[in-house]
């Protein structure tokens, strides 16, 4: 710990003292994040299941399977190209009304712009209207989820002793596979006990109400922490308040262009090992889509044994490492293994454990990789602006790509178009010449 770092700290706990409570510690930072992130990761994944099981059977059953699902993945990105949108708006409202109004707002609107599409007309109802309300609730969910950083993760990171930096700049990042196990389990379960035509009429429904009330409960829960005085005074000790977005943007465009290309590798890999695989198996093999599912959330959870892996390679071999030779084992990956997902259930297998591995270990370490190059009172609006950014550019067409690669070209392009990402995050870190193992901070 720097003296810097230890004299806040010092000065933190004698006010805490004298308040009557006490020092927060990274642990239970750390519980508020993880909260958060697997909230947010579940209402993810619900949708992104829905968009290959559901929606293009519901919203365009007069297409072929395969167009059906593309334009299916044509309306996923818009929450993507909605989310800088709302982190924009909301930090206005952050630097106007404060965290707890922001994040109020924010999450009910996620959760009810989530909650809404369990009402979703098909298109024998509603006709192409069908797809013009799922693409507003979309944008709604990206909307939202900019209002979303609560700054928790960059506080935790600032919190946390030096050493162990990469240990806890892998918690947020257990929100992805955790969210992913809970909405996959859900689904293969609602697929085994219901009829088909249950399923599509009213069972898929199910886990979009849950999400809205998870939703509720991961409010309160970051409320419950964010609000309080010992928080709002950490917060304000570490200069991790929000700066009108277009200041950040003209001060520190470079950082927040090079921390949004180097995650690419990992932000990639994330949906070539989540929603495309899920989309290439129902279209073209065989195999059910509850067995999938079941294959995707056990490889979920080795990809949680990854993450925390991540966590003790960066603190041992340096972030910069770990981030540049997970990106190298990746473009191996890409070279062969898309291939394996036609070798049938064991090759489905290989396929899901090694990405989830290789995804782990890359995606444990990147999130806001370059986000101690901001100055600290950039930090919170120029580490959500650059997540906003990641995501957009290394996650939300990346579906609707490998698809439509992998339908026209074969497997193999899809995994062309996973080595760019990996070249792009190699380029990232050459080019971020300030990345290293002790100056790291976590961003979204």
């Amino acid at each position: 710990m720097t003296t810097a770092t230890a004299d806040t700290a010092a000065i933190h706990g004698h006010a805490a003292s004298a308040h009557g409570e006490h020092a927060i510690s990274p642990g239970e930072i750390a519980i508020g994040v993880i909260i958060g992130r697997t909230s947010e990761f579940f209402d993810f994944f619900t949708y992104a299941i829905a968009s290959v099981l559901v929606f293009p059977k519901l919203i365009f059953p007069y297409m072929t399977s395969l167009h059906a699902t593309l334009w299916s993945f044509a309306i996923f990105p818009l929450a993507f190209v909605a989310r800088p949108v709302g982190s924009f708006f909301f930090m206005r409202v952050d630097r106007l009304y404060g965290r707890t109004v922001k994040l109020t707002i924010a999450l009910f609107l996620l959760g009810g712009s989530t909650a809404a599409i369990a009402f979703l007309p098909g298109y024998q109802a509603a006709g192409t209207g069908a797809a013009l309300a799922l693409a507003v609730l979309r944008l709604g969910q990206g909307f939202a989820l900019g209002g979303s950083w609560d700054g928790l993760a960059s506080l935790l990171a600032m919190n946390a002793p030096e050493e162990r930096r990469g240990w806890y700049a892998m918690i947020p990042q257990l929100g992805a596979p955790l969210g992913l196990i809970v909405a996959s389990g859900l689904f293969a379960f609602l697929l085994s006990v219901l009829p088909e035509p249950d399923f599509y009429d009213w069972g898929w429904r199910f886990p979009f109400f849950v999400a809205f009330a998870i939703n509720v409960v991961a409010l309160f829960a970051r409320l419950r922490i964010v609000a309080t005085p010992e928080f709002q005074r950490l917060f304000a000790s570490r200069d991790l308040q929000p700066e009108p977005p277009l200041s950040t943007l003209r001060q520190e465009w470079r950082t927040i262009v090079i921390g949004a290309f180097a995650p690419l590798a990992s932000l990639t890999l994330f949906h070539m090992v989540t929603v495309f695989p899920l989309s290439y198996v129902y279209l073209f093999t065989n195999e059910t889509p509850e067995t999938f599912l079941l294959i995707e959330l056990g490889s979920a959870v080795l990809g949680v044994g990854a993450i925390i892996a991540s966590g003790v390679l960066a603190d041992r071999l340096g972030r910069r490492l770990v981030l540049g030779g997970s990106a190298v084992v990746m473009m191996v990956f890409s070279g062969f293994a898309p291939n394996i997902l036609n070798a049938g259930m064991g090759g489905e297998i290989a396929f899901m454990v090694t990405g989830f591995l290789i995804l782990g270990v890359s995606f444990g370490q990147s999130s806001g990789a370059v986000a101690a190059n901001f100055p600290t009172r950039h930090r919170y609006t120029g580490s959500a602006l650059t997540s906003d950014l990641a995501w957009l550019i290394g996650a939300g067409f990346s579906p609707l790509i490998a698809l439509y690669l992998a339908s026209n070209f074969g497997l193999m392009a899809s995994g062309a178009f996973l080595l760019s990402g990996a070249v792009a995050t190699l380029v990232a870190l050459w080019f971020n010449q300030g990345l290293g193992a002790g100056k790291m901070d976590i961003g979204h």
